[in-house]
């Protein structure tokens, strides 16, 4: 195919922009779909996306597209995600591209997301076509979204385009815009092969699916090839495209974006960002791969039955294949035996990949208090991270603990401000600087990472009634005061509850927990006793009452000391059940503590 007339590129945006909408009045608009098959998040195929909204994965499609001067040209789309947990899809999405349309909100203007999606782009020197949607909403400020795009991104008037995706109003002037503005890729068809491996998916009869965007030569059936940082040598057995469903080709050459399958059914033999070449006439250098990204939230994930341990294994190593800014490693617990210590980018992202594994792998999970990651100086000056509060030493072997602390940057409307500084400093934030953007202010707070994974950002939304936002990096560590908080149970820890908590705050979550877990423990036939412990210290405390049994029932007249005996019995009895008898705890106690 004839390079000058392929044109790849991103749709990129802050959440619900309209990203999704745009790419299904695309395929409805080029024909690769018609209205019969036509619904709505044609792209998202996950039943989590549609239910939730949302994009998680990102999609790649084909569209052929015939200009006004007659030419046919090709178009290789990927709609990404716009939540801040999944920036990992769209960096890798944008590296199989020449150019990205940023889309906004004629209601909301520019938000935190198409700020770092902007740069984003920019980083991978990428042509960037604004592109303002929802014109038809009866509250669009047109001129304001427009005047921000031009102050805040230094967009030239006349590239901005208006669009209603709903409505389908302004798609063709898009498409004639990606034709002229944006570049055809650069690539040498009789040159050796370089191939970028941008996503995987695991299909129960291919094998794994590797969606790729050729460089340079020519991929083909029954051709050699060899992963290059993998070192691994396969041989392809089928090529094809996304139109949207999955389409056979013999060939695909450089420029073209399109998938392979290799009969790889082992999720350790291929890698995300690898680079593929042919194994007769390979390239000297790989391409740039994908930078690592280290998670911040991490819990513990255990099967409910262990015997489903394996189950989880499987499905864990298949559900990485397509998420790399996922991580996990084996782990032991007391409470639930064996399982997996995860990493993930954001609450967001463990929710989903949680619902994930339960949904398309019928798994029954149970997830530990979600924790971030601490850094110990110990007294002999080594430095190390721990993720798990059991990997915490003896506090007579600390030095020091320090804290991962975010730079928090919230958009809000001015009426909200008041509020958005009180909910900052309830949760330790500090306050850098504020500036107007447009009729919002941006107030940056350096605010520990451990008080923002759980609810700031809803707290955020509530207190701004929706208009507000969040953008946060990682900035550093920071002295801290930090304890571990456990949940004893008859005496016994239940390690699945322990969460390293600021001291200041220990009280708080203690007390919490200890009142929800007596209304969610069911009574047994024992007394049951529910303590938080911080530091060697009880600091809150709850008895559930055992259940009652009428022992005296059968005792009609006599003297009261028959019925003193049996009460004596039934009490000895109890004694004798607490030490051996073990407490069942439901599931609905371990979501509960996920949300406090």
């Amino acid at each position: 195919m004839t390079q000058k007339l392929i044109r790849n590129f991103s749709i990129i945006a802050h959440i619900d922009h309209g990203k999704s909408t745009l790419a299904d009045r695309f395929l409805l608009f080029s024909g690769a779909i018609d209205e019969r098959k036509f619904q709505h998040q044609l792209l998202d195929d996950m039943d989590l996306e549609r239910e939730r909204g949302i994009t998680i994965k990102a999609s790649a499609v084909r569209i052929d597209y015939e200009s006004d001067d007659g030419k046919q040209y090709v178009f290789n789309l990927i709609d990404t995600p716009g939540h801040v947990d999944f920036t990992y899809e769209v960096e890798k999405s944008l590296r199989a591209c020449e150019g990205a349309l940023l889309v906004v909100d004629a209601t909301q203007g520019v938000e935190s997301q198409t700020v770092a999606n902007f740069y984003l782009a920019i980083e991978n020197n990428l042509e960037i076509l604004p592109i303002i949607n929802k014109i038809d909403i009866v509250s669009a400020d047109i001129d304001l979204v427009k005047k921000q795009l031009v102050d805040v991104f230094k967009f030239k008037e006349e590239d901005i385009l208006r669009v209603s995706a709903k409505e389908g109003i302004g798609i063709k002037d898009i498409f004639e815009k990606v034709v002229s503005f944006i570049p055809a890729p650069e690539g040498n068809d009789q040159g050796k092969l370089r191939a970028l491996i941008f996503d995987m998916k695991f299909d129960i009869y291919k094998g794994i699916i590797i969606y790729v965007r050729v460089m340079d030569g020519v991929l083909k059936p029954d051709m050699h090839i060899r992963m290059m940082h993998l070192d691994r040598e396969f041989t392809i057995e089928e090529i094809g495209v996304f139109r949207p469903e999955a389409v056979k080709v013999q060939v695909l050459s450089s420029g073209e974006v399109g998938y392979i399958t290799c009969n790889i059914h082992d999720p350790s033999e291929v890698r995300v960002g690898d680079t593929i070449t042919a194994v007769d006439d390979p390239v000297s250098d790989p391409l740039p791969g994908y930078r690592q990204l280290k998670p911040l939230v991490f819990c513990g994930v255990y099967p409910v039955n262990a015997k489903d341990f394996m189950d989880l294994r499987e499905a864990i190593q298949k559900l990485r294949l397509n998420d790399p800014s996922f991580v996990y490693e084996p782990e032991s617990s007391q409470s639930f035996g064996h399982g997996f210590r995860c990493g993930f980018l954001g609450l967001l992202h463990m929710e989903i990949v949680q619902e994930r594994l339960q949904r398309e792998y019928n798994l029954n999970l149970i997830l530990t208090t979600p924790n971030v990651s601490y850094r110990i100086v110990t007294k002999d000056n080594q430095t190390k991270e721990i993720e798990s509060p059991n990997d915490l030493p003896n506090s007579s072997q600390l030095l020091r603990i320090e804290e991962p602390v975010l730079s928090v940057a919230v958009f809000t409307p001015v009426f909200a401000m008041d509020g958005i500084m009180e909910l900052a400093k309830k949760k330790r934030g500090v306050y850098q600087k504020s500036d107007f953007v447009s009729d919002r202010m941006k107030i940056i707070f350096d605010i520990p990472l451990s008080e923002v994974i759980v609810d700031f950002n809803d707290l955020v939304k509530s207190i701004t009634k929706g208009y507000g936002s969040i953008d946060y990096e990682f900035k550093g560590y920071i002295l801290a005061q930090i304890a571990k908080l456990d949940i004893l149970i008859n005496d016994k820890i239940c390690d699945a509850f322990s969460c390293l908590v600021h001291k200041e705050r220990a009280y708080e979550k203690g007390s919490a927990l200890v009142s929800k877990l007596k209304d969610l423990i069911p009574e047994q036939l024992f007394e049951v006793r529910v303590q938080a412990s911080c530091d060697g210290r009880i600091i809150s405390s709850a008895k559930i009452r055992s259940v009652g049994k009428n022992v005296t029932a059968k005792c009609y007249g006599g003297d009261i000391t028959r019925k003193r005996k049996l009460w004596e019995k039934q009490k000895e009895g109890k004694k004798r059940l607490k030490q051996i008898g073990n407490v069942e705890i439901p599931q609905e106690a371990f979501l509960a503590a996920l949300k406090i």
